[in-house]
């Protein structure tokens, strides 16, 4: 089943999407996969049994206000590419191949089909990362992969926003972009519940699907989501290592390769081509068995002044210093 989110009545309510028509649920998406996917599917199955509504009728909003969102870096092509965008070095280091990374991006920057994205007003080389999404629907701590497959509610589309010049100057600090990429991400059009993803799942338990991005209509760059080097239910066991998994956590594949963001491809040919993203941009990321999910690029806002540090004398400053 399909599960998104949008206004109806007057207010935000989960629907089932099914051939062009929306059928709403009297509760909202968190509501929804707090119960668990096998109670969302019986849930679902009512509401198809009522009246449904055009989908062009309404707007979509992001179908989840995410509780955590963790992002991974699961596709080593992407690494290599924007390792060498990032800090001019080739390769990927060997850490990447140990467990799959991660970092904890922002769940109130949450923006739907549709959205205008403005971003940062000091970012001067925009970008979009296509990725998709794991949402978990049930809570676990320390799993085994084997577990994790029933902790899967389902899988939306990820498009993680990122100000590649401030994240440059950001990770010389070595701690994780923050600014460069907390402003904005996107989520949708929908969530494709497990059972049915699972019919794009090869043997060797990874999705082969074709994902593609699209800039103003041309193609930047495509992937399949058969190159990742992890499956999503080992994102998710590593995620709930000495930790927890909840139901409404959202845990994003990173971005795929050969294209799936400006950043990689400004790596691999030493220059900013295609260019970073202007006023205007339409970005739509279309991943096979879920569907498309487009954003308009809007200006900047202007952001209020932040100090630098200040200097201070070290030794001075140290218990025994000058000062004693």
């Amino acid at each position: 089943m399909k599960f998104a989110t949008c206004i109806h009545e007057g207010r935000e309510k989960a629907v089932v999407v099914q051939e062009g028509a929306i059928h709403p649920f009297e509760i909202t998406m968190r509501e929804l996969v707090d119960g668990g996917l096998g109670k969302a599917l019986e849930r679902g199955a009512a509401a198809l049994r009522q009246p449904g509504f055009p989908l062009d009728d309404v707007a979509l909003c992001a179908p989840l206000q995410p509780a955590t969102m963790r992002d991974f870096v699961a596709f080593e092509e992407h690494v290599e590419g924007v390792r060498r965008s990032i800090d001019g070095q080739d390769g990927v280091v060997e850490a990447w191949y140990e467990a799959p990374r991660f970092y904890f991006t922002n769940p109130y920057t949450v923006n739907g089909p549709g959205a205008v994205i403005h971003p940062p007003a000091a970012c001067h080389a925009l970008d979009f990362e296509l990725e998709v999404a794991a949402v978990v629907g049930k809570s676990g701590s320390s799993l085994s992969v084997a577990e994790a497959t029933d902790h899967i509610f389902g899988y939306t589309i990820l498009n993680d926003w990122s100000a590649r010049d401030i994240q440059r100057r950001e990770m010389q600090v070595s701690l994780g972009p923050a600014k460069g990429k907390d402003f904005a991400n996107t989520l949708g059009p929908w969530i494709v519940t497990a059972d049915e993803f699972d019919d794009h799942r090869g043997g060797d338990g990874f999705f082969d699907v074709l994902c593609t991005v699209e800039v103003n209509g041309d193609r930047v760059g495509h992937d399949s989501l058969a190159n990742m080097g992890w499956t999503f239910e080992s994102l998710v066991a590593y995620a709930s290592r000495d930790s927890w998994v909840h139901p409404g956590d959202v845990l994003g594949s990173g971005t795929v390769g050969n294209g799936g963001c400006l950043a990689e491809l400004w790596g691999r040919r030493g220059e900013q081509t295609p260019p970073p993203l202007q006023a205007g941009d339409v970005v739509t990321l279309t991943v096979e068995g879920i569907g498309s999910l487009s954003n308009t690029v809007g200006e900047s806002r202007p952001s209020p002044h932040v100090p630098p540090a200040r200097q201070i004398d070290h030794v001075s400053a140290r218990p025994g210093g000058a000062r004693a």
